[in-house]
């Protein structure tokens, strides 16, 4: 069996630079202060709906409100001057598109002692003076996959993320399994967020371990069919129900968008996301682990105990972290 998922026809990034100092002539960093492997892609794309920039006073910058940290949010609001790098293109030149925006950012962050922001993975981008910059070879986990943990019965939330911090065993909680993780930065690819739910609120770590090992095979079977493409890829891509990792079924997916609906809602800059990009909670992929990939990792299948007797429980069975 399969499921269905549609691909934008091309998707968008933006990187907020944020700086006290001025950035008085930004022509000069892009692309001639690059990294070199990314510079003549810059060159070519700048000034193109591949690579454009803008610089705000920080008072009137339309990116000081974004899902961040508050300590993150914070550093944003504080700053005197944000640039802001947007990148639109067509899908199947994904992730190329998204790593020369982020490698000009990297260049100007380090010109002008700043900090590079991701509005979709919701975290600062890390870099210093003596790192390498941003690879030619594309890796998922080179901050390009951020995640959200929440409680599924907010009505009746737990500790969510107290016992986590204090290493507290998930039988700490009384056996509750609220715990969602959603990936956030896939959708920049042209995939769906996937999000993982049932989980031991005790133990978050492992739960994003199996999201990242989840994210890296569907993002690879993904680029692999946008290459195979001839033409324009098609509005939408069927994939296998159980998904295998390494040679054994590993998760079971769930869910997808409902393509007769209308299933994404574009979001404005001043929400916190770049423009023309499909909505984080559109057409949602559910993974469930299979038995066997449970037993393997540090999850392992066992009914929810809830909220202390809630006569009302907003859980299905799920895992539990052992």
């Amino acid at each position: 069996m399969t499921i269905t998922y549609p691909v934008p026809a091309q998707t968008s990034s933006v990187f907020v630079v944020v700086t006290d100092r001025t950035p008085t002539d930004l022509s000069s960093i892009v692309p001639w202060r690059m990294g070199p492997s990314h510079r003549r892609a810059a060159r070519d794309a700048l000034g193109t709906p591949r690579l454009t920039l803008q610089a705000f006073r920080s008072a009137r910058s339309p990116w000081r409100r974004m899902d961040l940290s508050t300590e993150d949010l914070r550093r944003v609001r504080r700053a005197r001057h944000h640039v802001v790098l947007t990148s639109t293109a067509r899908v199947e030149e994904q992730p190329e598109a998204a790593q020369v925006a982020r490698a000009a950012a990297r260049g100007i962050a380090e010109a002008y002692h700043g900090a590079v922001y991701d509005p979709l993975t919701g975290a600062a981008v890390y870099h210093c003076a003596e790192c390498p910059g941003e690879r030619r070879d594309f890796r998922l986990g080179d901050d390009w996959l951020g995640w959200r943990v929440s409680c599924a019965d907010e009505e009746h939330a737990c500790g969510l993320g107290a016992a986590a911090s204090e290493g507290i065993g998930a039988e700490a909680d009384g056996g509750c399994s609220c715990l969602v993780t959603t990936s956030r930065g896939l959708r920049r690819f042209g995939l769906p967020e996937i999000t993982l739910t049932g989980l031991a609120c005790a133990h978050s770590l492992c739960a994003v371990t199996v999201l990242r090992t989840v994210a890296e095979s569907l993002l690879a079977g993904h680029f692999a069919w946008l290459y195979r493409q001839t033409e324009t890829p098609p509005p939408c891509r069927g994939v296998a129900r159980r998904l295998r990792v390494v040679g054994m079924d590993y998760a079971v997916l769930s869910g997808g968008a409902d393509l007769e609906g209308g299933p994404f809602h574009v979001p404005r800059a001043e929400d916190g996301s770049p423009p023309g990009m499909p909505d984080e909670e559109s057409g949602l992929l559910r993974v469930r682990l299979t038995p066997a990939a449970a037993a393997r990792s540090c999850l392992r299948l066992r009914l929810p105990g809830g909220h202390g007797g809630n006569p009302r429980p907003h859980h299905t069975p799920g895992l539990l972290v052992a």
